[in-house]
Parts: C-alpha cells; sequence; structure tokens
C-alpha cells in the first residue's frame, strides 16, 4: 500500500492545489531489476520479495516538483514480535457480620510483553541525531533513506496493584439490601493503547507517541484509564407506610409497596499530559513534547470560572517552561526533552446520585 504524502522542508514549501491533483506512481522493482508486478496482478507478488526502495525514491523524486526527496515512511511489525501475556495474583478474606457480609482483597496484575510503537528513526522532519536510517548532506538536508517508521513492537509492560472490598446485604430484615464497593488501586505503564503505528484513540482517552522516540520507558506513568479511588452503592429500602398510624387511614392501596432506590458512584478523575505544542528537538515532529513544570497548579472547578481548572487564567502557562534555546538543544528551537512526565496530573472527579421513590 502506497499513501502518498508530501512533506515541506524548512525552506522547501509544498504547493497548494484546491482541485484533486492526479497522483502518478514510479513503478517497483526487485532488486534484480525486474518489475515488481510484470502481470499487473498484486496478490502474485512473492511474500519477502526484496524491493529496490532506492531506484524507487529516485524514480519519486524525479516525479515530485521541483526534484525534491521524498523519504519512504513506513510501518511494520518487528521480527522478534510475540504474544504478550498477563499475569494475576490475589489474596482475600471473607467474614459474615449477621446478615452482612465484608469482603477484602488485593489484586494485582502485571502485563508482560505488551504491544507498543517503536520510531527508531524518529518522527517526520527529524534531525540527524535521531533520524540514523536517513541520509543527509553536509548542511542537514535529507537526500535519502527512509523517514519516519512505526515499528509495532512486544516491549511495554503493564502493573495494577489494588485494594478491593465490597460489603453486602441482601435478606429482607428492617427492609433494607443493599451492595457497597470501594477499590483503591494504580496503574502503571509506558503506553496505554497500541493499535497500530501512529497516534491512536480507545474510547475518549487520547493517545501519542512517546516523546523520546528512542526511549519509550520513560514516558512510565499512570495508565490513561487510571482511577486511584472509585466507590459505588447500591442500596433499596422498602418504606412500610402501611405500618405507620398516620397512613393508615389513606388504605393499603396508596400506603404499601413504596421502595426507596439509590445508586452512587464516587471516582477521582483520570490522569491527563501536558504538552507544550512545539516541537522543542530534532526528534521530528512527534507533537508529543512535553515542556518543565516550574510549580505546581492547584486544581479546582470550584472557580468563579468554572472551566479554569489550573487557577491562573490567561496566565497557566507561567505553571510550566518550555525548555528550547538552550546550551546542547537540538532541532528548530535548540531544545530538550521536557522533565513533566506523562499523565503527571489528573482531571475533575465523577460525582453521581440516582435516588427513585416508587
Amino acid at each position: 500500500m502506497v499513501q502518498p504524502l508530501v512533506t515541506a522542508e524548512t525552506d522547501v514549501p509544498v504547493a497548494f492545489h484546491n482541485t484533486v491533483v492526479p497522483v502518478t506512481l514510479p513503478a517497483f522493482y526487485t532488486t534484480q531489476g525486474q518489475p515488481l508486478v510484470p502481470s499487473g496482478d498484486i496478490f502474485k507478488v512473492l511474500a519477502n520479495t526484496p524491493i529496490d526502495w532506492q531506484r524507487f525514491q529516485n524514480d519519486l523524486n524525479s516525479l515530485t516538483p521541483g526534484h525534491e526527496v521524498q523519504l519512504i515512511a513506513t510501518g511494520a511489525i518487528a521480527r522478534n514480535f510475540r504474544n504478550g501475556y498477563i499475569g494475576t495474583y490475589t489474596a482475600g478474606m471473607d467474614h459474615d457480620f449477621g446478615k452482612v457480609k465484608l469482603n477484602v482483597s488485593y489484586v494485582g496484575t502485571a502485563g508482560i510483553h505488551l504491544a507498543s510503537i517503536f520510531s527508531p528513526n524518529g518522527y517526520a522532519g527529524a534531525d540527524p541525531a535521531f533520524a540514523r536510517y536517513t541520509q543527509f548532506d553536509a548542511a542537514g538536508h535529507a537526500t535519502g533513506g527512509f523517514g519516519a517508521e512505526g515499528i509495532m513492537t512486544t516491549g511495554a509492560h503493564s502493573s495494577y496493584n489494588a485494594l478491593q472490598t465490597s460489603l453486602t446485604k441482601n435478606s429482607a430484615r428492617l427492609g433494607l439490601s443493599f451492595q457497597a464497593s470501594y477499590t483503591f488501586s494504580k496503574s502503571i505503564d509506558d503506553t496505554s493503547y497500541a493499535p497500530g503505528a501512529g497516534p491512536a484513540t480507545a474510547g475518549v482517552i487520547s493517545q501519542t507517541l512517546p516523546q523520546n522516540p528512542l526511549d519509550s520507558a520513560a514516558d512510565k506513568g499512570p495508565s490513561t484509564f487510571d482511577v486511584t479511588h472509585a466507590f459505588s452503592l447500591n442500596l433499596i429500602q422498602s418504606l412500610p407506610f402501611e405500618r405507620v398510624s398516620f397512613f393508615q387511614p389513606l388504605g393499603e392501596k396508596l400506603t404499601k409497596g413504596w421502595l426507596l432506590l439509590n445508586i452512587t458512584t464516587i471516582s477521582s478523575g483520570l490522569p491527563f499530559s501536558v504538552y507544550s505544542g512545539i516541537q522543542q528537538t530534532g526528534a521530528g515532529a512527534g507533537g508529543t513534547d512535553r515542556p518543565d513544570l516550574v510549580t505546581q497548579p492547584d486544581f479546582s472547578t470550584s472557580r468563579t470560572i468554572r472551566e479554569d481548572y489550573f487557577g491562573r487564567g490567561v496566565d497557566n502557562t507561567s505553571f510550566f517552561d518550555i525548555p528550547i534555546n538552550v546550551p546542547g538543544g537540538t532541532g528548530p528551537n535548540d531544545g530538550r526533552f521536557g522533565t513533566l512526565g506523562r499523565d503527571t496530573f489528573r482531571g475533575p472527579g465523577f460525582r453521581d446520585y440516582d435516588v427513585a421513590l416508587i
């Protein structure tokens, strides 16, 4: 599969067209100089047939306006890709207090050899220090080779540790039955979702590539779905109004069979990351560079302007410093990677109370 994509260099603009421009691609050849698909049927190409990428790249450059170099971007699965697995360990106890049952458990899991994306050649537009498989001239302009590479590997790891408790009463005594549960947990990983060679989305939680494409382990932090505290309560209480002398004149048709129902859910907020929004280093345009943290924000949703979660309004950027124009920096902004971790902060908690009288 070939997806035509033209990337602008610093001093080479990309022409804009408001109409569809027909795309003409050069033919593919094997390393022996033979047409890769002589019959036109791609399904007849033998597996693992070597392709002369350099010839294709040269032919592609000749068809590009201005004959600018078009680097080959690839997405692949690592040769040593293996099945991951999850180990689970738990210990718990149950105890009855009359009609009430208490359960307390420790639950732990570890995810081993989980899928992740490795970018050995940096991101789009990476400098020579990060793009090891790109050819550059003395001025630092790309002259050939590969561009961004997204390799699906099994180098990710995750862990989950939790104290899980529950309290249950199902008997009809006093007309009360309920089930309450509380979980105190921590989920840590270096990537929470990796479906393919690029940024992805799991539900409504945005996923990004590592800040440093050559060191994905540095992105180890709370999982994007980590919830520290979670409490839930389901309750049913019968209301025997027919036994109350004040209501008895109304008759059982109006006073008997009433129930009070309650569902309560309370949980702490989900983690989120803060990004600088600019390319800090020569790693390329990954869009995941993070700043340095200057001072810890005072998060709250109870301010006059409720959306001002950080607390300083238009001056919220003062919580951070973007490390650019520093000695030894790389990239167009002479910067370095920020020290702020992945998923460092947490969003507002969730509280839901549902009550019904039936």
